[in-house]
């Protein structure tokens, strides 16, 4: 663990140092920066939207603060680790609030689970659905345990370089089932099918399926029991706030609405980027933060790419598709959670529609998201915020969201207003979606996905695109679509990697 004595103060610092451009500035792109940073690089980030964040931007609308993307923080230390490179504390610009329960899960028929940390409430309310259980759940946390050591404690913040590096973890990959799914796994020890989805469903945070996702993600039920989920008080946008400030600290800089519409090599080698506005920038190393899809076929010239070609794209499988629905009431809904996941009359049948079939289904699951639960000032006073998330399959199904959207929209409003949330639709005074088309708009998402490419086992680790671009010197990625994957932890650890593979700031003195 790094400790204040351990970081360089700007002081330190050559004026004229190596040139690093981060490509974008989601969360992979941030925390890169500021690594780099740390390590000698002068930086910039260029981001094409007028606010960083990516798809952790913030949407502000009559009076109402709405995250738009990630809002559960898990494995807050590696948050923390990217302060204490800059010779500061996390605590003094971002508070996180520890959730209790991280979710509360609702089924059809009415029936609640408080899924939390705590290990005796656990088993209580494993006992209330199924006693015979109990010793299932408790073997199926242990054997979490172990895949969270090696999965994440050991591996996530290696980079997968060569095949060689897949061989050696083969036989731990073997020992801990991960040829087999998350839900396969959580039935070896579990046999109440309502138990099996409340323990299954995790791959779905970060764009898998839960039948098809490698046993390997099975770790997140740990992760999230050792260090506990947590909210960011003020929104996920007050951490995107303070990254930033800790770059410009370092002397970096930040553009927004700083489009760029290729990457530069020589010699295979990246020299810089271009702007959409033609404006060049030469850099010393390039790290792209935008979908690892776009950054292989748009950003780069066809003539360097060996790997990771258009043919290989499209055969890829990517995550599925997001539909969200921010909205704002004139009251309060004290009884709904901070976390709430509703659960559909399908669960097997519907993820198979999403995912495989890409259809999109008349019933449907949904993360319900309401952060004035635990920050009030997030809405004005006596509102609430929220915002609604329904998985759906990415644009590979052909659906006209322009037309679809306001329809599904509705049917969302109904069903909440009939079951958790009486006199929604005479509460709403404000109101935004998010779909599909818009993650390929404005994200240039391949496929308009939210995940970038689904994981399974065959596009994990080494079979990911590398950290270090296999075809082009000097270009490195981070963020969901590159190793070690989606959802916070992941993507921080992505930049985590590039202590390993970028060259210390001295060489190109």
């Amino acid at each position: 663990m790094l400790t204040l004595s351990d970081v360089p103060t700007s002081s330190s610092r050559p004026a004229s140092r190596p040139h690093a451009v981060v490509i974008g500035s989601g969360f992979g792109g941030l925390a890169a920066a500021i690594r780099l940073g740390a390590r000698g690089y002068r930086v910039t980030v260029l981001e094409r939207l007028d606010q960083p964040g990516g798809r952790a931007r913030v949407h502000r609308q009559d009076g109402f603060t709405f995250d738009a993307g990630p809002t559960i923080v898990t494995a807050p230390f590696l948050f923390e680790e990217l302060w204490t490179l800059c010779g500061r504390r996390m605590e003094d610009d971002v508070v996180l609030a520890p959730m209790l329960p991280f979710y509360r899960i609702r089924f059809e028929d009415g029936a609640t689970f408080d899924y939390s940390g705590d290990l005796d409430a656990m088993r209580e309310e494993v006992a209330r659905f199924s006693p015979g259980d109990v010793a299932g759940y408790e073997r199926f946390m242990e054997r979490s345990r172990a895949i969270c050591e090696v999965g994440f404690e050991r591996l996530g913040h290696v980079p997968f370089t060569s095949v060689s590096d897949m061989l050696r973890i083969m036989p731990d990959l073997v020992r801990l089932g991960g040829h087999r799914s998350v839900y396969d796994v959580v039935a070896s020890y579990i046999r109440d099918e309502r138990l099996r989805t409340i323990f299954s469903f995790h791959p779905l945070l970060i764009g898998g399926s839960p039948f098809r996702a490698s046993a390997i993600y099975c770790l997140i039920a740990h992760l999230e029991r050792r260090w506990g989920v947590h909210f960011a008080l003020g929104g996920t946008g007050r951490l995107v706030d303070g990254l930033a400030g800790l770059i410009r600290g370092q002397g970096g800089s930040l553009r927004c609405s700083a489009e760029v519409s290729r990457i530069l090599v020589e010699n295979g080698a990246a020299t810089g980027v271009a702007l959409a506005s033609g404006e060049r920038i030469a850099a010393d190393i390039v790290v792209s933060n935008a979908d690892s899809a776009f950054t292989h076929r748009t950003l780069l010239p066809d003539g360097v790419r060996r790997r990771w070609t258009d043919r290989r794209l499209d055969r890829s499988h990517s995550s599925m598709g997001l539909f969200v629905w921010y909205f704002g009431t004139n009251r309060t809904f004290p009884n709904i959670a901070h976390h709430t996941i509703l659960m559909g009359p399908r669960y097997r049948g519907l993820i198979d529609d999403i995912f495989r079939r890409k259809v999109l289904s008349k019933d449907f699951s949904l993360y319900l998201h309401r952060p004035t639960a635990t920050d009030p000032l997030l809405a004005p006073p006596g509102c609430d915020a929220f915002y609604v998330l329904s998985p759906v399959p990415n644009l590979a199904g052909g659906q006209d969201w322009t037309a679809e959207a306001e329809p599904y929209r509705r049917a969302i409003e109904r069903h909440l207003d009939a079951t958790v949330m009486p006199g929604l639709s005479q509460s709403i005074v404000t109101s935004k979606v998010t779909h599909p088309g818009d993650f390929a708009a404005d994200f240039l998402s391949f496929r308009g996905s939210g995940f970038g490419l689904e994981p399974v086992l065959t596009q994990s680790a080494w079979f990911r695109p590398h950290n270090a671009s296999e075809d082009v010197a000097r270009l490195y990625l981070v963020g969901a679509g590159t190793h070690p994957g989606a959802g916070l932890p992941g993507v921080l650890s992505s930049a985590r990697i590039l202590d390993t593979v970028v060259p210390d700031a001295r060489v190109f003195a």
